[in-house]
């Protein structure tokens, strides 16, 4: 197997041949899920089959030698902004939230480990031995060691999204790319499940993001990505094969990206 670095968009590849064929692969992503997808088609909680389905297209990445890091919401148990507005504090709703992504981690890394994937759990608030407290330094360690890297608890502070702690994340572990896996295909000049004359981006800018209103993620997220020229990929990963059809290049969902 032979391997080489190629520049596109401003972002380093491994282009590996393997059976005469080429493949464009990231060196290192951070995957973002949110926790709504982890229902499948239950009302509340974890559907098994898609947690065991995303796990299997993590472990396809991996077997491919991509360093992957990931970060899950915790809408399906619990949502601190809308706790917000049923009578909970703010605060103690967003430290609710972030215990649920806790739960959200623990359960992926099971089925993760069952399918025989290397992965660690790292927190931003201590709760050792549920799992370790985030380091760069040690996210880093494990990714090039060969472990997928659950990062989980948000940023461990309220007041931020989990598409923040994906986008703090990532700039902090050095991804060449944020993938933002959700139940949709990409970007959409509005909401497709509303409006069906809605019109998909094959890519668009973090400016156009804004001049054009689309909430792809909150302002905060979008600035910090901007501003650290970090692309993103929005796609659907509830459609299998799609992380790999995203990490081979191929024209799956919406990239979001800044300078040219």
């Amino acid at each position: 197997m032979q391997a080489k670095v190629v520049l596109l968009r401003k972002q380093y590849y491994n282009i590996t041949e393997k059976n005469g064929l080429q493949m464009a692969i990231y060196k290192r992503i951070l995957l973002k899920l949110s926790g709504e997808s982890l229902q499948g088609d239950k009302q509340y909680g974890i559907d098994e089959n898609k947690l065991s389905e995303y796990a299997r297209q993590i472990q396809e990445a991996t077997i491919e030698g991509v360093q992957t890091a990931i970060v899950i919401g915790g809408g399906n148990i619990f949502r601190g902004l809308s706790g917000s507005g049923r009578g909970f504090d703010r605060v103690k709703g967003d430290q609710m939230g972030m215990l649920a992504t806790v739960i959200n981690a623990l359960g992926l890394s099971s089925v993760l480990a069952a399918q025989g994937v290397k992965n660690k759990v790292l927190t931003a608030i201590r709760m050792e031995p549920i799992a370790e407290f985030y380091n760069k330094y040690r996210a880093i360690e494990l990714l090039e060691n060969g472990y997928v890297v659950i990062l989980a608890a948000g940023t461990g502070n309220p007041f931020f999204t989990t598409d923040t702690g994906s986008s703090l994340r990532a700039i902090e572990i050095e991804a060449d790319v944020m993938l933002k896996g959700t139940r949709v295909d990409g970007i959409y000049t509005a909401d497709p499940e509303k409006d069906p004359t809605a019109l998909r981006f094959d890519s668009i800018t973090f400016d156009e993001i804004y001049l054009r209103g689309l909430k792809v993620m909150d302002l905060t997220a979008t600035a910090m990505c901007k501003e650290n020229n970090l692309p993103i990929v929005v796609f659907n990963m509830d459609t299998p094969g799609n992380l790999m059809k995203v990490l081979a290049g191929e024209p799956v969902g919406t990239r979001v990206y800044g300078r040219q």
